[in-house]
């Protein structure tokens, strides 16, 4: 009947009022492929058909560490607050992202935490030509807004530090208007679209910059929520928390000093 052009995993495309509704694979629920799908259903959709020198990121900014799970969704499209694997659950925030420990079945969620911030960095392979920072900028602000079409005034900057290129898409409970796409339904689309698995149909991005194209050897995702996380100790890496205890010492270290001088 149609063809979902934004959107390749779904079922039963049909035209109603001139528009394409498909059913999503996975939740059945019936989306416009007008628009960009919610990130949640996308995740759904694929679980149902798997076998099982840059600039210093904010302090409460964390990545997925989970990566891929079978999310429950609201009729609506978004994450419910509280995702379970059997009997383990843990919260998520509006990007369906861990932001807790993981705990039994007791663990209550109490609200949806909205993800206000998410960092997108990409590190690009060796190229021939040189990239100009100012056409870079351009391309990736009107593929933002016309291939994902988000409104612009929710990418706060496109920055270039050879070899990496980093975006900022914030969107606040508060600047969020009704019908406005979520940063976290356009950060997907575009991190699938980046590692080649488009989400769109037959529709692939092409990224070149004077006849060469860009690739990408990593890129990584970073979240910072309205309210900050609550993990505990035991899920920080043994780095993060070696540098814990090293500032620990040093603090206990100088209030000894303090107090020999003092005497």
């Amino acid at each position: 009947a149609c063809v979902c052009e934004k959107n390749k995993r779904v079922t039963n495309c049909r035209m109603e009022n001139g528009v394409c509704w498909c059913d999503s694979v996975g939740s059945g629920v019936s989306v416009d492929c007008s628009k960009l799908t919610s990130k949640c259903l996308l995740m759904k959709a694929e679980m149902k058909g798997s076998k099982s020198g840059r600039r210093e990121k904010p302090k409460d900014a964390f990545e997925d560490t989970d990566g891929l799970y079978d999310p429950e969704c609201e009729n609506t499209g978004v994450f419910k607050a509280k995702q379970c694997n059997g009997t383990t659950c843990w919260c998520v925030n509006t990007a369906g992202v861990r932001r807790t420990d993981k705990h039994d079945a007791d663990l209550k969620c109490d609200q949806l935490v909205r993800t206000m911030w998410i960092i997108i960095e990409m590190k690009h392979t060796e190229r021939n030509a040189p990239l100009d920072a100012e056409s870079l900028q351009r391309f990736f602000k009107e593929t933002i807004t016309r291939r994902y079409m988000l409104n612009g005034r929710y990418i706060s900057s496109i920055v270039y530090e050879k070899p990496y290129i980093t975006i900022d898409l914030k969107q606040n409970s508060s600047e969020k208007s009704f019908g406005d796409v979520d940063i976290a339904d356009v950060a997907y689309y575009f991190e699938k679209e980046v590692k080649g698995e488009s989400i769109f149909h037959d529709n692939i991005l092409n990224i070149s910059f004077g006849n060469e194209r860009l690739n990408f050897e990593k890129t990584s995702v970073y979240y910072v929520d309205e309210i900050p996380p609550e993990f505990s100790m035991k899920s920080l890496t043994p780095g993060l928390i070696a540098v814990i205890v090293v500032v620990i010492v040093a603090i206990v270290a100088g209030i000894v000093v303090l107090v020999s001088s003092n005497k």
